[in-house]
């Protein structure tokens, strides 16, 4: 053995200068190189003149997409300080563009800011690392100044190119596209988290233009919290028409909480820290929910609405049909990981329960009617819960030492490795016949449902529970539903909605997908969730056979084979199909086209399932009318 060849010496340390090591491993620092990890330089940048208008400086914020696909990020802010810093020798602007962890949030009382999103100091460096350039642009002291870098590195000098009789910061990047897979941005992404930061800083306008296409939105909002909770209710009914809005400072720390209950049957409750959205909630949101039951409950009791031999309500119960925003502004944030999901201040906690606890109960006391009405509600959904405890029993999944339950329409696979075993939800026993016989039996599993699903956005759980489709589900996923949901018990790592090409198939995958975003929420979160893209024609001519999966497809291969002597056939069904053309187009890992389902704003997800599921016909009518001329092939 040569030894020489597997030596580990001094001399092969490596050591990352600059911003290198963002280059090196961008996902490391903002999470992925996708569209997410894309969309994380926006919110890196943004997310600084947020922090001006949280200290006051701030009143305007501008945001465009150029015509060459750059980004524009404009501020009325203090503008980023342009002295030399004392430690690096180089402008303050200089410094937090190319060196991780240097900015103004880290000093506490001592710091240019109180409280601040950008918590971690390597947004913006990060920004221009990840960048192919950048162009920084400073009102301040009376002088505009500029400079420009490439790939994170300097091209030149700060220099003051103007004067300026106001103050501010300008960044324009265009993102790398060596790093990342797509330098593509989403409006709809942008402008969702835009109108979000209008909703959570009170007065602050945010402007939005796309200087391609002409698109632009300007968000301003002056009731802040009770705003946004109208919004996220606009299509709902609501108990009281009046938002419970509660605000409080304690100990340096703002809570602000906004909260009105509707007659539907899902919770909707988003936290924010510092504008950050909390994804995975944290002490804050621990503090509110806490808070709800106990005075929900000591209010009913006190009240004699529950009487004394009733149980206490539980979380669940008064949680049903609560829409509720909560946001905490704090000076020294404890964010879990560089993406900043979940808050883990545990003083938060206690801050949230006294505040909600003291200012709900007198909400509760000074507003009776409102009260009963909601409690009623709860009542009625812990009647509810109770009666589907015995269906739930039914669909828990048993354990390896009981017999098992798994539904007897159900194909199961014979792995028992749930990260290589996938599951189709077919629609119709023709189509679950063809399936059945095309698979792969090692890991497919086929689970054909009878007609359309139980609408849950309708229904309560006891209702839902008694759906023989829903059930069905439930049991061979195994993972349990809502608050007893459990990842790790998931039977299959690919669940794969397998539907026809037509509008009852869009319909059924409609229904299933607010069934999962309902009940089964981190499915979809952590990237389970599939549909599968079947071809809409089969085209055969001799001894040939192709498959075209849209229209445009279906003319490429006619000009190419030619139109003589071909045959075509317009696949209506799933049904239709052949096993094995089943497997080679739809099903089989090599060949198949499946388009894996993402959650990137719950808050707008809930909006489209309750427009599109909900009681109410006349959002439904305007949805359907405003997007019409955006669909492309009806039948996908």
């Amino acid at each position: 053995m040569d030894v020489n060849a597997h030596s580990y010496e001094a001399e092969q340390i490596q050591v990352l200068e600059g911003l290198e090591a963002v280059r090196r491993r961008p996902s490391m620092y903002i999470g992925s190189t996708d569209s997410r990890g894309l969309h994380q330089l926006f919110n890196e940048v943004v997310d600084n003149s947020i922090d001006e208008a949280m200290q006051g400086r701030c009143d305007l914020i501008l945001v465009a997409i150029n015509e060459d696909g750059s980004m524009t990020v404009t501020d009325d802010g203090g503008g980023i300080p342009v002295g030399v810093h004392p430690k690096t020798g180089k402008s303050a602007v200089e410094t937090v563009l190319t060196r991780l962890h240097a900015g103004g949030k880290f000093g506490g009382e001592g710091s240019g800011y109180k409280v601040s999103g950008g918590l971690h100091g390597v947004g913006v460096a990060c920004v221009n690392a990840l960048s192919e350039w950048l162009v920084v642009e400073v009102k301040r002291n009376g002088k505009v100044h500029r400079q420009e870098y490439r790939r994170g590195k300097p091209m030149t000098e700060l220099e003051i190119i103007g004067d300026a009789r106001d103050t501010g910061t300008t960044i324009t990047f265009k993102p790398d596209g060596e790093i990342f897979e797509t330098i593509e941005f989403s409006v709809d992404t942008i402008v969702y988290r835009m109108r979000e930061m209008a909703f959570l800083n009170k007065g602050v306008k945010l402007e939005f233009v796309d200087r391609r296409s002409g698109r632009s939105h300007t968000y301003q909002y002056e009731g802040g919290l009770i705003s946004f909770v109208e919004h996220l209710n606009k299509n709902k009914d609501a108990l009281h028409k009046d938002v419970i809005y509660l605000e409080n400072t304690v100990d340096g720390c703002y809570v602000e909480v906004a909260i009105q209950y509707t007659d539907g049957y899902a919770e909707n409750i988003y936290s924010f820290a510092n504008n950050i959205n909390t994804q995975e909630g944290g002490t804050h949101l621990s503090g509110f929910r806490a808070a709800l039951t106990r005075t929900f409950n000591d209010y009913a009791r006190r009240n004699k609405i529950l009487k004394d031999n009733e149980e206490n309500l539980t979380g669940e119960d008064v949680r049903e049909g609560c829409t509720a925003v909560i946001s905490v502004k704090i000076p020294e944030p404890q964010f879990e990981g560089q993406t900043k999901t979940k808050l883990g201040n545990s003083e938060m906690r206690g801050m949230v329960e006294s505040v909600v606890t003291e200012h709900l109960g007198n909400y509760l006391e000074e507003h009776p009617a409102d009260a009963k009405r909601i409690i009623e509600k709860s009542l009625a959904a812990a009647r509810a819960r109770e009666a589907a405890r015995k269906a739930r029993e039914l669909t828990r999944r048993k354990s390896a030492l009981e017999v098992s339950a798994l539904p007897g329409k159900l194909a199961d696979c014979s792995w028992t490795d749930a990260e290589l075993c996938e599951i189709f939800i077919v629609e119709g026993d023709s189509a679950g016949g063809s399936a059945k016989q095309g698979r792969d039996r090692r890991f497919q599993a086929i689970l054909p449902l009878r007609g359309k699903i139980l609408n849950v956005e309708k229904a309560r759980l006891d209702r839902m529970l008694a759906n023989n489709e829903i059930r069905a589900m439930i049991t061979a996923f195994g993972t349990g539903i809502g608050e007893e949901f459990d990842i790790e018990k998931a039977r299959y790592g690919k669940v794969i909605l397998m539907t026809d090409a037509d509008v009852d198939g869009a319909h059924i995958r409609t229904l299933l997908l607010t069934f999962f975003f309902r009940y089964m929420r981190p499915l979809i979160e952590q990237g389970y969730v599939y549909v599968a893209l079947p071809p809409l024609y089969g085209i055969k001519k001799g001894q040939s056979y192709h498959y075209a999966y849209d229209d445009d497809e279906l003319e490429k291969i006619l000009d190419k084979i030619g139109r003589q002597g071909t045959t075509l056939q317009r696949y209506k069904g799933l049904g239709e199909m052949n096993p094995d053309q089943l497997w080679e187009t739809t099903m089989d890992p090599e060949s198949r086209t499946i388009l894996q389902l993402r959650l990137e704003d719950a808050i707008e997800a809930d909006e489209v399932f309750t427009t599109l599921m909900g009681e109410k016909v006349e959002p439904r009518r305007e949805f359907i009318e405003a997007h019409a001329k955006e669909v492309e092939y009806l039948d996908l």
